[in-house]
């Protein structure tokens, strides 16, 4: 048994503070220099996670504190990315629950307590942000509390210990009235509370593969916990999947272990070690890398099911193929299916065209940030509205339901229930916080789909909303989708400023003069709730009278510029969203105006 060793994970909801409290671990325990530069957020290692200020994938970190190793995970906290704190709670012995002092635990705090208490680990406790001029420490321990009791924790679970901290000053204490100065309460807490693997290392050595990790030197590397027994330097182990099946067999050519922000090269480990092990070309999360002289796979639990479906095509716009590297079906192919062997939340499935794929998640925001990653890799794509996926239960159809807390002020909390009972949401809850209300709803999530923008619109961006998934419930009956119609564009050309003057008054518009559009594309929102056609390449004839200064200065409405999850909400049934490097265009799926009465004449024709 390995008592100087820990192994741990910090869940919380998104945005209560963990990176930063790991950035601060890493600082005190000597993990760098004292005159080392270190920028903030320090594990959000993506371009991505450091502009969105999220944490999207999980990441490994280990410190040394008075001779014990402290191996930490830190963990993404939007739903949508769930299955990365799913997987990586197997690799640890305990967790660190963080929770904001002003709002409390959040649905996505639920969702992974939930999952820890199921796996047996007793959490620590830590309430952050006590320095927040409306921090309420004490209520949020009654709920945190609370939500233990109905998470059926055990009675060994409620006596958690609960420590308060302010994670960007780098200080924790047990009472809310000491001085704090620095993290050690917290670190010698993790020592003493969480246990110290009980791994075997008589047996013969077997991992369970967690996470990958990709390095262009030696290629794919798995990242897990040593289940038992012990791992030498260019011992012969086999790779088996979760079924029984041997995919390979090699020699392990690089064996690393977590030393701060670097892996270090080491020739052995033993059981309750987190390691990082190379020479595997094939493994996949949920493999399990033993001994080839027990060759029997670990157990892995499926993760939760994905909830939502967007199709990813070729793009065959009349723009295609000008703006990006990867255009053709099977590059898009090959990296949506590499997507699938890191992302272990997310699912690729062909149609019955070969240039068209049904990947399915967790959310909206889970597509959104694979669809940004692959356009800044060069990718040039097209992709439809989400859809969700529903499941027949005893001959009836359910579909996903989604726990919604809206934290809205009081003037425009009538505005967001009535909203969110026209999508069949169910109200469960509502409480006030000063001049706030906190409305807990129960919601399908394909009535959520389109509601973050409406709701930003409704309650003058003060609204702030988080959701998470909570099961599957029966059909609720149809939701009304977009109340207005879009604006689309005649034909092809250059917008002017003298044809969008002619047209302004029809709605709102997302193109300016100068830019390229073509007949097809949705170039604005109209104020009623049908499409209508526009012209905005029309220009001005010449003609031999001289025209007053006034007469050439055309006045314009500001271009509405959506952001891509805007995009996403935004598109409707019969619309695609066109992504490539440099632009998001969204477009009708017919280009062509009589193509598309065709169609809904069809359709209308069908329902019939």
């Amino acid at each position: 048994m390995s008592q100087d060793l820990r192994n741990i994970a910090i869940i919380a909801h998104v945005d209560h503070g963990k990176t930063t409290l790991v950035d601060q671990i890493l600082k005190q325990s000597g993990t760098f220099r004292e005159n080392q530069q270190v920028e903030d957020r320090v594990m959000d290692s993506g371009d991505l996670e450091k502009e969105r200020g999220i944490t999207i994938s999980s990441k490994n970190t280990a410190v040394n504190w008075k001779g014990t190793k402290i191996n930490i995970v830190d963990t993404p906290g939007h739903a949508d990315f769930g299955g990365e704190v799913e997987r990586i709670l197997k690799m640890v012995n305990g967790v660190i629950l963080l929770v904001d002092a002003a709002e409390g635990p959040l649905p996505q705090t639920k969702f992974v307590l939930r999952k820890s208490l199921s796996l047996g680990y007793q959490p620590i406790v830590v309430i952050n942000k006590i320095d927040r001029k409306d921090a309420r420490p004490n209520a949020v321990l009654d709920e945190i509390f609370d939500l233990f009791v109905m998470l059926d924790a055990t009675n060994e679970q409620l006596d958690f210990p609960v420590l308060y901290a302010v994670a960007k000053d780098g200080v924790a204490k047990e009472e809310l009235e000491e001085e704090g100065t620095d993290l050690s309460p917290l670190m010698d807490k993790i020592v003493e509370h969480v246990p110290a693997p009980e791994q075997d290392t008589e047996s013969k050595f077997k991992m369970l593969v967690s996470s990958i990790d990709w390095n262009d030197y030696v290629g794919r590397i798995a990242v897990g916990r040593v289940e038992q027994g012990t791992i030498k330097i260019n011992q012969e182990v086999a790779l088996m999947s979760g079924k029984g099946e041997v995919k390979e067999k090699a020699r392990a050519t690089k064996l690393f272990s977590f030393e701060g922000l670097k892996r270090e090269p080491v020739e052995q480990a033993q059981a309750g070690d987190i390691i990082a092990l190379a020479g595997y070309e094939e493994v996949n999360i949920g493999d399990t890398l033993t001994d080839t002289a027990d060759m029997t796979p670990l157990e892995y639990v499926d993760l939760d099911q994905p909830t939502i479906a967007m199709y990813f095509r070729v793009n065959n716009s009349p723009f295609a193929g000008k703006e990006g590297d990867y255009v053709t079906s099977n590059q898009l192919k090959d990296r949506l299916y590499r997507e699938t062997r890191t992302n272990v939340a997310m699912r690729v499935e062909p149609t019955d065209s070969p240039d068209i794929y049904k990947v399915s998640g967790r959310g909206e925001l889970q597509m959104a940030i694979l669809i940004e990653t692959m356009r800044r890799e060069g990718f040039e794509f097209s992709v439809s509205r989400p859809e969700v996926l529903f499941k027949e239960v005893d001959g009836v159809t359910h579909e996903p339901v989604e726990e919604v807390v809206v934290d809205v002020q009081t003037d425009y909390s009538n505005r967001v229930i009535d909203n969110l009972q026209k999508r069949k949401g169910i109200m469960t809850s509502m409480s006030q916080e000063g001049d706030n209300n906190r409305i807990q709803f129960r919601v399908p999530s394909r009535g959520l789909i389109g509601f973050r923008g409406e709701m930003l619109t409704e309650t003058r961006g003060t609204g702030i909303m988080h959701q998470q998934f909570d099961g599957y419930e029966p059909y609720a009956g149809e939701i009304p989708g977009r109340n207005r119609g879009a604006l689309i564009a005649l034909e092809q050309g250059d917008v002017t400023g003298y044809a969008l003057e002619g047209v302004q008054d029809r709605g709102e518009f997302f193109v300016k003069p100068g830019d390229p559009v073509y007949m097809g594309q949705v170039v604005g929102v109209n104020k009623r709730s049908e499409d209508m056609v526009v012209n905005v390449v029309k220009k001005k004839n010449l003609t031999n009278h001289r025209a007053t200064q006034t007469a050439d200065s055309v006045k314009l409405n500001q271009a509405k510029d959506l952001s891509l999850e805007q995009c996403i909400e935004f598109i409707d049934n019969d619309e695609l969203l066109e992504v490539t490097p440099q632009a998001l265009r969204i477009r009708k799926m017919y280009l062509d105006h009589n193509d598309r009465k065709r169609a809904e004449k069809q359709k209308a024709s069908a329902k019939a």
